[in-house]
């Protein structure tokens, strides 16, 4: 498993191993739905400012959010990964052979507001965005109220594996 993270957001998370825990909640996510390949998963820590500009160019929305989420296949179903071997070599890198999931954007000063709002750490907002747009990755949306709960669950269930609780 290959994780590229870059930190263009210039703010520290104390408490927070970066690397090491964005790869345990990536892992547990990964072994959770069942991924048949290793993966490379790109991470972009930025501030509210860099992931404001990134939601108003993508989705059309001008504020800050919390986390961005590029996957890079099409599902047919979440966490079906015969995608995969359908698009074959577009979703594969060519060097190491890994499956390509796709991008997380986190903003970092979402991480500190919203452990500070909802009463947990800083690491465990953090693996709680990493595990949600993980599960992105694989295919899974949260639009309708079923898919909601499904992705709920999950995140839960994945967070919980690696005992991090609110």
């Amino acid at each position: 498993m290959t994780i590229n993270v870059e930190d263009e957001s210039g703010i520290s998370l104390p408490g927070v191993d970066i690397k090491g825990t964005a790869g345990r909640v990536i892992e547990a996510a990964l072994d959770y739905e069942g991924c048949p390949y290793e993966t490379e998963v790109n991470l972009l820590l930025t501030d509210n400012k860099g992931i404001r500009i990134l939601n108003r160019e993508h989705r059309h929305i001008d504020r800050p959010t919390d986390v961005l989420s590029f996957p890079m296949l099409s599902f047919d179903a979440p966490a079906d990964f015969s995608a995969a071997e359908e698009a074959e070599l577009d979703c594969f890198n060519p060097e190491t052979g890994e499956l390509v999931l796709g991008d997380i954007i986190i903003s970092v000063e979402k991480v500190m507001e919203q452990a500070e709002k909802y009463g947990h750490s800083r690491e465990r907002e953090y693996a709680f965005l990493i595990a949600h747009s993980m599960l992105h990755l694989m295919g899974y949306d949260h639009e309708a109220p079923e898919e909601a709960r499904v992705m709920e669950e999950r995140q839960a269930a994945i967070l919980e594996s690696l005992q991090i609780f609110r």
